[in-house]
């Protein structure tokens, strides 16, 4: 394969991830409109998450492995599909219905993206630097969320049409992304045993079983607080910082998910299990921080404070990352990238379910409180059982 055509699909691959995440995202600054306006209660939003995270699981689960049979570039195709439905979807939204509809389909849609479009990118990265395919890896649901987020908070706030323009961009976006890919090359050849790759089946690289659990644990702290952000950012604006701008909902929603990238670049020449370590000790003290601002309604501290958090969660998870993608074979990328976002997904899942079904009884700000006794309770882990990962045979579990 050309180096320019590499260079062509890994620019694709790329764009068409981000793009996935920006349309799950572009709905997120408008919930206390529909809060306010249509009567969608807490309860129903946080449902909007666990839906999403519902959908991206199956559809890790189930379509996991697919692109390493039918190709990279179908799947792909299928990805934009999927993101383009759900939008439509949020053109009309008088109640709760096709909030949580279609953030199911985007969660459809962003699970085969974390596997089949992160295989993609995997396929087409330059070899060096080393870290760029699993930065952007780890960190596309951080990007492509920001960008989703801030886009529609600016429109809704400052554009025309506040309810539909930032729908109509994205359908763009995804019309473009779906272009690049139809003229990328394909990097994985289509093989027979599509039907037998439908079975669930979680591949890791690492006979050392001990690396799994600290990953998934800490998978579980950081997305979990991403969901409390995907689920409440906007009521936190509104609730408990005292403002009603959509910019600044998707401010304090954005806040936590783009510095994510450079907590990932400052941890370069860490070890997998050094940046784990200080990581969360970091992302820890970053929660309990927003706790503070929180109970203080500070605005300011409470976005810087996110940002630290975000560049933590940012570092521990490409460590985690880097630890499980140790020896893989290209051919297996994608189902060892299903099990790290399906761990990921689930982890953020249950207890957005858990805090939507607390909401009736506790405040933002217990809730929050919530979240910081799980952070505490998975540094404690971190610090006491990472490890550096082997290199040798692989495993299943």
């Amino acid at each position: 394969m050309k180096h320019g055509s590499v260079k062509f699909g890994f620019v694709a691959a790329t764009l068409s991830l981000w793009m996935a995440f920006a349309a799950s995202a572009a709905p997120i600054p408008l919930y206390d409109l529909y809060h306010r306006e249509n009567g969608v209660s807490l309860n129903e939003l946080a449902l909007t998450s666990v839906f999403y995270f519902v959908g991206a699981v199956l559809a890790l689960l189930i379509f996991g492995r697919v692109s390493d049979y039918l190709g990279r570039k179908p799947v792909a195709l299928l990805v934009a599909g999927f993101a383009a439905l759900s939008t439509i979807m949020f053109l009309n939204v008088e109640n709760a219905f096709p909030l949580i509809a279609g953030r199911f389909f985007l969660g459809l849609a962003c699970g085969l993206a974390s596997s089949a479009v992160t295989a993609f990118v995997a396929d087409t990265a330059p070899e060096e630097p080393a870290w760029l395919s699993p930065t952007i890896i780890s960190n596309a649901p951080f990007i492509g969320l920001t960008i989703g987020a801030m886009m529609s908070g600016a429109l809704v706030e400052y554009g025309p049409n506040p309810r539909h323009l930032c729908y109509f961009i994205i359908l763009g976006g995804l019309a473009v992304c779906s272009v690049l890919i139809a003229f990328s090359n394909e990097t994985a050849k289509r093989k027979p045993g599509v039907i037998s790759s439908l079975r669930p089946k979680m591949v890791l690289p690492q006979s050392d079983k001990r690396l799994y659990p600290v990953a998934a644990a800490t998978f579980v702290a950081t997305w979990a607080t991403g969901g409390f952000y995907q689920a409440y950012g906007p009521s936190i604006a509104a609730q408990q910082l005292g403002t009603l701008n959509t910019f600044m909902a998707a401010l304090v929603f954005s806040a936590y998910l783009l510095p994510g990238t450079l907590g990932s670049a400052v941890t370069a020449r860490l070890t997998p299990a050094q940046t784990q370590r200080r990581g969360m000790v970091a992302f820890t003290f970053a929660v309990i921080g927003l706790i503070v601002t929180m109970k203080m309604g500070h605005v300011i501290g409470f976005l810087v404070v996110s940002a630290i958090a975000g560049a933590a969660q940012g570092a521990v998870v490409t460590g985690s990352v880097r630890s499980l993608m140790v020896g893989v074979k290209k051919e297996e990328r994608a189902g060892v990238l299903s099990v790290i976002f399906a761990t990921s997904y689930t982890g953020a899942a249950i207890p957005t379910f858990i805090a939507g079904r607390l909401s009736s009884y506790l405040d933002l700000f217990q809730l929050m409180l919530c979240y910081g006794v799980l952070a505490v309770i998975v540094c404690l882990l971190t610090l006491i059982f990472a490890r550096e990962p082997k290199y040798n045979n692989r495993s299943e579990v």
